[in-house]
């Protein structure tokens, strides 16, 4: 019987080992993300080796887009708002119809195309499709110094042009009263599918997909290690640049961190975090901005999802009607950039539009959706990363272990606290509940943005923080 016994304590020491050994050994491989080689180009796949020449770009317009443009606004019909509903239903038409006038009668396009075209912008195919992207290298670095190559992915209903103000901050630091001691050489690519990017051609081109393009991207241009910053897209996009190549990701800097693995943890710091912040890591500035949940939680996804239920299940069906009507795409775009901002704008006749941006950049933005026909496929990419539903695919289930900034604005739709956030993303170094701003971070909040970039930078390269990744 003791024999038995101990057969059986051998067994179970066997089994123990075995499975001690397997997570040591099998750690390793589960760490990173596996490269998606795609090709999303038209048709079969040619045999021949694909063009990596970089071409340069610019924009450019038509007499013949802008008479069409002013035909399909002179055509616009508008539908009366419901009495003092401001932007609680959506878009008020009341303030579209300004926006409208100010398009056709005051907005200068072509204007507009030359400051895109202030900074150098290319093409280049990479799996198939043609990438575009701005990439913009300081006038001037300091002695002994050299720049920093940055990625920066912008997110939905955004562009590229986001970062226009925020570029000149980092690639140029000393001159707008910034530390000069990290220069950045920027690079902005658009979101295949979005702006001047070529959509893909075929179904399943998500954000991990998105990740391995930029990432051959980036070693197309010569950076083997870079730094990554994104918020909304750009923060998945990078999140998994960052679990597939962490050793050539010297840091990750994110101004949007959502967490969509959620445990029982999670649940539980939901229902008691109010009462005992300590316990689960909250600071006083995560309770303000997460309770009561219900309301700042939960009914606040609910009120602001429905485009991404759409988006995620049928977005041809609506994207015809928005890539139709420049007024009916302003008015879907603009809604978001009115309450992704500050939810209190929904109370405002105007949505709080123009307290933030100018109708210049706004209206540049829809542009830039407009001439390219790419808002049905920029829709199509919630239903690449959703169909397979939440918290299913790999890059959910894995960590980051690249050094990770956090910048949290307080006017971001849902609040994630550096307690759960840390659960994802296990190396934060710097985690900063910003004064001010919304989603649109980089457009709304320039230099605060670029600060918290210099800073959290900063840390990494004073203590070589990728080496001991």
């Amino acid at each position: 019987c003791s024999s038995l016994a101990g057969i059986m304590l051998l067994e179970v020491f066997l089994v123990l080992g075995t499975v001690v050994i397997y997570f040591l050994f099998s750690k390793k491989k589960e760490e990173t993300l596996p490269f998606k080689d795609g090709w999303w180009g038209k048709g079969q796949k040619p045999d021949t080796e694909e063009d990596r020449t970089i071409r340069p770009f610019k924009v450019e317009t038509t007499e013949e887009e802008l008479s069409d443009l002013f035909r399909r606004l002179d055509q616009a019909r508008f539908t009366e708002p419901l009495e003092k509903s401001c932007f609680h239903y959506g878009i008020n038409s009341v303030y579209l119809r300004k926006v409208v006038s100010y398009w056709k009668n005051q907005f200068n396009w072509k204007k507009q195309v030359e400051v895109l075209n202030k900074y150098p912008q290319f093409k280049t195919k990479i799996q198939g499709i043609d990438i575009h992207f701005v990439h913009v290298k300081p006038p001037r670095l300091p002695e002994g110094q050299s720049a920093k190559p940055l990625l920066m992915v912008h997110g939905w209903p955004g562009s590229f042009y986001e970062f226009y103000k925020i570029i000149p901050l980092l690639t140029d630091p000393a001159s707008h009263g910034l530390s000069d001691e990290h220069v950045f050489e920027v690079i902005c690519p658009s979101i295949p599918g979005y702006g001047f990017s070529e959509a893909p051609h075929k179904k399943d081109f998500n954000s991990v997909s998105a990740a391995s393009v930029f990432y051959q991207l980036m070693l197309r241009l010569g950076f083997n290690e870079f730094y990554a910053q994104g918020g909304d897209w750009g923060w998945l996009i990078c999140t998994n640049l960052a679990q597939m190549a962490p050793n050539h990701v010297k840091g990750l800097h994110l101004n949007l961190a959502s967490v969509t693995k959620l445990g029982f943890t999670h649940l539980l710091s939901v229902l008691l975090g109010r009462y005992f912040p300590g316990l689960f890591g909250f600071q006083e500035e995560d309770v303000r901005r997460m309770f009561p949940f219900l309301k700042k939680g939960l009914y606040r996804i609910l009120s602001e999802s429905g485009y991404a239920h759409i988006q995620a299940t049928k977005p041809d069906t609506v994207g015809c009607g928005l890539n139709d009507s420049p007024v009916g795409l302003a008015a879907y775009i603009l809604e978001k950039f009115s309450s992704w901002t500050d939810m209190e704008f929904q109370n405002l006749e105007d949505g709080g539009l123009e307290r933030k941006f100018n109708l210049d950049d706004l209206l540049t933005n829809i542009m830039i959706y407009w001439v390219s026909g790419c808002i049905v496929s920029s829709m199509r990419f919630y239903k690449e990363n959703m169909q397979k539903g939440i918290g299913t695919q790999k890059h959910e289930k894995l960590t980051v272990q690249v050094p990770t900034g956090i910048a949290s604005f307080p006017n971001e739709i849902m609040h994630t606290p550096q307690a759960w956030a840390q659960k994802k993303y296990t190396n934060i170094v710097s985690f900063h509940f910003m004064p001010r701003g919304g989603h649109f971070a980089a457009l709304e909040e320039p230099e605060l943005l670029a600060k918290d970039i210099l800073q959290f930078v900063g840390k990494v390269e004073q203590e070589q923080l990728w080496k001991k990744k």
